[in-house]
């Protein structure tokens, strides 16, 4: 897990100065603390920072060069078939300096070229500079677990695994309010978009090539939603067995330390009841985040079974209020530019937790959005029911849901009753695109919160809502579990990914994230909804297909409800009342214009539990004064 950066000058009388490219690098230091690299070729220069995981020898140093220095490689992630690919190469007469994954990228890339990226199982941004060619060529891994941020113009272009690297370039650092309108609808950015104006990021699944001052992006990989209707549940559930085991045997290689994220969920609980039996020898540590405000906010007891069930040590830490007050500013710094909700505050603190004793750690990240497990999918479709019942009216070609399947599972409701209140105020029975978009809305408010001119700028850019629209109606995805989990991997994954990159490469640790093998990814798509999705049960092929590994209280559990955090007890009750003030209604805020002060001092007494507004301005006013100012 490393950092990386370049610049390529199109004028090849424009010499890259190496004192930027270092500067850039300076600025990747916590990706990369073990080693820095770096590579010039007259108008083209590559920076490294290395976390060294496989191979910490001096061969696996990079940038890293072919036998005959005519392909040179920086490069961030782990291939985690490495040493598969590295035998087939062998064969074909391929020679190697390393044991590192590194150097199978290079001579895969020799031997296929941009087709490369078919065969590589892994995450990974990278760029490729081909001499002979005068090419250079950049990828980003299918589901976008790995950055790669770019500027481009008729001169230059220029990429970092963060965005803070290129504004070492001379870039500016303008605001982008097409992002802004999109992260106030949804606490993320739709498509290529980054919050600030001239910079934008590689879609997941996408590469580019650069050659003769042409930038050319295309998309290699994508779902295909092609059902297997012939296939039977227990063909699926062995399938999938399979795919878990095989993607947990690969990603357990490691030269170093490895540990385990555990929350007491689905998720991490099957990561680690799996990873530990095939680290006997070695031994599993395992990390959990908790609050001591309330049962709502520690699942300690859930993750000490899932712990004392595999004998592993578990490890946990309270992030507090003062915790959050110290910690908030650095992230927005660390992030570059917000995205999603507050979990990214002890997520940060359970990084800090895990560096200390490890350096890779594996993690649960994906099972939702692959395989159906928000509670706002149970709500949509209970809204169905309703609708085909008293219209009778199917919008699919075969009930997924019905009256009778989805009544054992609406009990876990009973936690969303103000989510649900809100969704049918305002409207019920709607298309689904429209009624999905009302579900994942973040800023309802919005409108009361800032200034007039300050959205009218914002809604003469772009409709988060026909973006949205775009991706959600995609041909192919008929079913609604389909077209909402289409539309979260493609748009939350991203951000949920983004804060798992930005909190471990912040404390040096490489997180890796086994249910994103994009092998199982592309299984759950090919699953009738009727099997994925049976009866509205949360993720029910893939509890069904797990639950021989866990405890049964994990399997049972009703109560599970995401890494909470006690924000507005916080907001009422302790010094992050004050600290919230202070960013949002001080001096520096209200010169800017935008939002309206009067409202928001009222949003602060009566922001209804686990509410994300006062979230989004505090992150979006930390943004502008770390970036813009």
């Amino acid at each position: 897990m490393c950092g990386i950066c370049g610049i390529y000058h199109f004028e090849a009388n424009n010499k890259v100065k190496i004192e930027t490219i270092k500067h850039m690098a300076e600025t990747l230091e916590h990706r990369g603390p073990d080693d820095e690299g770096f590579y010039f070729d007259g108008n083209i220069g590559l920076g490294h920072k290395r976390l060294s995981i496989i191979d910490l020898s001096q061969s696996a140093h990079q940038p890293m060069t072919n036998e005959i220095g005519t392909i040179w490689l920086t490069y961030n992630g782990e291939i985690y078939n490495y040493l598969e690919l590295k035998k087939e190469l062998l064969k074909k007469g391929h020679v190697f300096k390393s044991n590192s994954d590194s150097e199978v990228i290079i001579h895969l890339y020799e031997e296929d070229g941009e087709q490369c990226l078919q065969k590589l199982n892994g995450m990974f941004a990278f760029a490729i500079w081909d001499r002979k060619k005068r090419k250079l060529f950049a990828a980003r891994d299918r589901l976008g677990i790995k950055p790669f941020y770019y500027y481009y113009n008729d001169h230059l272009f220029t990429f970092a695994s963060e965005i803070k690297a290129l504004l070492k370039c001379g870039i500016n650092a303008s605001a982008n309010p097409a992002a802004i309108n999109d992260y106030l609808a949804f606490q993320f950015c739709i498509g290529e978009k980054t919050f600030f104006k001239e910079i934008k990021k590689l879609l997941p699944g996408h590469c580019l090539t650069i050659r003769h001052k042409k930038i050319k992006i295309t998309k290699y990989w994508d779902l295909n939603y092609r059902l297997q209707t012939d296939c039977t549940e227990k063909h699926f559930q062995e399938k999938l067995l399979y795919l878990l085991n095989d993607a947990l045997k690969l990603q357990v290689r490691s030269d170093v330390p490895l540990g385990a994220h555990l929350s007491g969920g689905i998720d991490s609980s099957t990561i680690v009841c799996i990873a530990a039996k095939l680290l006997k020898s070695v031994g599993l540590k395992t990390f959990t985040g908790a609050f001591k405000e309330g049962a709502l906010y520690d699942e300690t007891k859930y993750a000490k079974q899932v712990a004392d069930f595999n004998g592993v040590k578990n490890f946990v830490t309270y992030p507090t209020p003062r915790d959050f007050i110290n910690d908030l500013p650095k992230l927005i710094y660390l992030m570059d530019e917000p995205a999603a909700g507050p979990g990214l505050f002890p997520q940060y603190q359970v990084a800090k937790l895990a560096a200390r004793q490890v350096k890779v750690i594996l993690g649960g990240q994906g099972g939702d959005e692959v395989w159906g497990g928000y509670t706002r999918y149970l709500i949509a479709y209970l809204e169905q029911v309703l609708k085909g019942a008293i219209l009778n009216k199917c919008e699919e070609k075969k009930f997924v849901v019905d009256f009778k399947s989805i009544l054992p599972n609406l009990g876990i409701l009973r936690e969303y009753i103000p989510l649900l209140q809100a969704f049918w105020a305002k409207g019920i029975f709607g298309e689904r695109d429209e009624r999905y978009y009302r579900l994942i809305t973040r800023m309802d408010d919005k409108k009361n919160l800032f200034t007039g001119d300050f959205l009218n700028s914002l809604h003469a850019t772009s409709s988060p809502f026909t973006e949205f629209r775009e991706l959600f109606n995609r041909p192919d995805t008929l079913s609604y579990i389909n077209k909402m989990t289409y539309v979260d991997i493609k748009t939350l994954l991203p951000a949920l990914l983004q804060i798992e990159d930005r909190t471990s490469m912040a404390v040096s640790l490489e997180s890796r994230v086994p249910l994103l093998d994009h092998r199982l990814v592309e299984l759950s798509a090919q699953v009738p909804p009727t099997i994925k999705y049976k009866g509205g049960a949360s993720k029910y092929l893939f509890k069904k297909t797990v639950k021989k590994y866990l405890p049964k209280s994990i399997i049972q559990r009703k109560d599970k409800i995401g890494f909470a955090v006690p924000l507005n007890e916080w907001y009422r009750h302790t010094e992050v009342k004050e600290f919230v003030r202070s960013i949002l209604l001080d001096k520096k805020a209200r010169d800017r214009r935008i939002y309206q002060p009067k409202k928001i001092s009222q949003l602060l007494e009566s922001e209804v539990p686990f509410g994300r507004s006062i979230w989004g301005l505090l992150c979006l006013e930390l943004w502008y004064r770390t970036f813009i100012d």
